[in-house]
């Protein structure tokens, strides 16, 4: 393998790929990333065996070939490389070459045959979407997922698609989001994959360019087309609760009020919360809400605002973190929250609009 490029086209592919490289790798390998010369460019693909990316660079190829090498290493050299220079890749024996002008590295390979690659995928659907799109579903949901749950399909996002829908949901038994977006033109077949939270978190980095991106759906892997890099991870194989059953319906107890102040509100009370359980009182009457918070110290806060509110009085509590995310989430000025009754859950969305959803459980206090 012999090849030359310039700095920041050998830069770009590695800083795309290397959020997947394993730190702590029970395989050698997996701190490595696979480099495929050929006519046409180099690829370089990592893996953790669950997510695995691929992102193409523009080189000059002199002589094809492949090998894997140290991702860290190599990204850390390109970076600190002068800005402008060019680079000369090389391979001899057991060691990839790099030189840059008056520099010289010779960095330890292993066999590209060793390198772990995903089996070939069998596409059931395909559907193209808007990055925008896709980027603000993973942004308002992502961070109701569940970390290290034993319910371990909790531990990842459902991607839903029907109709002219796709809908992602996450949960982690305490609350739950769900924000859904109309395709125009699409009808989609119905169809839930669960995506790991490591490949929910990676996409979520990736996301944010212009143009739209090709999801292809399989049956155990979920593969991502973005401009010059492939995003493919293995699907949590489990079935996702029935969400639509946790959902409050319509409630007339419904607080209409200024998404700022409420937050603000909410983190000046949250101060004296109990720090383990971050629980928070709500008392909702007419025209306005009393938050109240103490602590194991008996310390107290206390703070009143005047809401729009016309129906029954409600006593309830919630843990303050879950209220700031749901509410953070939510577009717009206003935030509407919706209780039944005192036992029950919190629907938080913006007023007049179903498009996406929070819902909070309540918690004794």
């Amino acid at each position: 393998m012999k090849l030359s490029a310039a700095r920041d086209a050998l830069l770009k592919p590695l800083q795309a790929v290397i959020g997947v490289v394993e730190r702590r790798q029970t395989m050698p390998i997996l701190s490595n990333v696979l480099l495929v010369a050929k006519d046409g460019g180099l690829s370089v693909t990592a893996t953790d065996l669950e997510v695995e990316l691929v992102a193409e660079a523009d080189v000059e190829v002199e002589t094809g070939g492949e090998i894997t090498v140290s991702g860290r290493k190599l990204l850390d050299i390109c970076r600190a490389l002068p800005d402008g220079a060019n680079i000369a890749v090389s391979v001899s024996g057991e060691k990839l070459h790099v030189r840059s002008g008056r520099s010289k590295f010779a960095l330890a390979t292993l066999p590209a045959a060793e390198f772990p690659s995903v089996e070939d995928m069998k596409a059931s659907q395909t559907i193209s979407v808007p990055q925008d799109v896709l980027s603000r579903l993973i942004e308002k949901t992502h961070f109701s997922m569940a970390q290290q749950d034993v319910r371990y399909y909790l531990n990842g996002m459902l991607l839903e698609t029907g109709g002219q829908h796709l809908r992602t949901v996450a949960t982690d038994g305490h609350r739950l989001a769900l924000c859904q977006a109309e395709l125009d033109g699409e009808d989609l077949d119905e169809q839930q994959v669960i995506v790991p939270r490591k490949g929910v978190l990676e996409l979520q980095r990736l996301l944010g360019g212009e143009g739209s991106v090709d999801i292809v759906l399989g049956a155990n892997h979920v593969r991502i087309q973005l401009e010059g890099i492939r995003f493919t991870s293995k699907l949590i194989d489990g079935r996702f609760p029935e969400y639509e059953r946790v959902i409050p319906k319509d409630s007339s107890n419904e607080l209409s009020a200024g998404r700022e102040v409420l937050r603000g509100a909410l983190q000046r009370t949250a101060i004296l919360s109990n720090e383990k359980y971050r629980g928070i009182r709500l008392i909702i009457r007419d025209n306005g809400v009393v938050l109240q918070a103490h602590n194991p110290e008996q310390e107290e806060a206390e703070e009143e605002l005047e809401v729009a509110y016309s129906g029954d009085d409600i006593e309830i509590g919630f843990n303050v973190n879950y209220l700031l995310d749901a509410i953070g989430a939510v577009d717009g000025d206003e935030v509407a929250l919706s209780v039944v009754d005192s036992n029950s859950s919190c629907l938080i969305r913006k007023p007049g609009n179903d498009d996406c959803k929070f819902v909070v459980m309540p918690m004794r206090l």
